[in-house]
């Protein structure tokens, strides 16, 4: 059986896949514009030692819009974003992260699953390599549905502030 793991690293706004001990993928991510925290509301990335608790999305064509964790019939365009500006928009695939840090990422205020703390596709007009996020880590279209492909649920998702190993 192989070995997976993921490491993101917010300082560099990379989200590397390691492989049997080895570099597989390295994907630009954004994450938190308010930067790195645990606490519910912050709309911050939170840090340290998660897993993939859920995938969502599988089969669904490139730029599906979920909302609530489900597809709403809508296909991301750039005239459904001028129609509704102000939706947060997560698309293609969801990887549901859940914090394994009691007191840091696990139980209580600081909860990532239930922050809804996601690695999710986003819009194509969308930077990615810089923090836009409301607490999420938002990927490329295409990048979100290769890693998706790539892992399964169980796998361990490291968040770091710093650069990765």
């Amino acid at each position: 059986m192989s070995e997976r793991r993921i490491e993101i690293s917010l300082s560099e706004q990379t989200l590397t896949l390691w492989q049997d001990g080895r570099v597989a993928r390295v994907y630009a991510i954004s994450s938190a514009r308010n930067g790195p925290g645990q606490r519910m509301g912050s709309e911050c990335t939170p840090t340290g030692l998660h897993h993939i608790r859920l995938k969502i999305g599988a089969g669904c064509p490139p730029g599906t819009v979920f909302v609530a964790r489900r597809p709403s019939g809508e296909i991301w365009t750039p005239a459904l974003a001028r129609r509704c500006p102000e939706r947060d928009w997560i698309l293609s695939r969801i990887l549901w992260l859940s914090g394994r840090e009691p007191g840091h990422n696990r139980g209580g205020a600081c909860d990532s699953l239930r922050r809804f703390i996601y690695i999710h596709g986003t819009p194509d007009d969308q930077p990615v390599g810089q923090p836009r996020s409301h607490g999420c880590i938002r990927m490329r279209n295409p990048d979100i549905i290769d890693l998706f492909d790539r892992v399964a649920v169980g796998d361990p998702v490291h968040i770091l502030e710093g650069e990765g190993c």
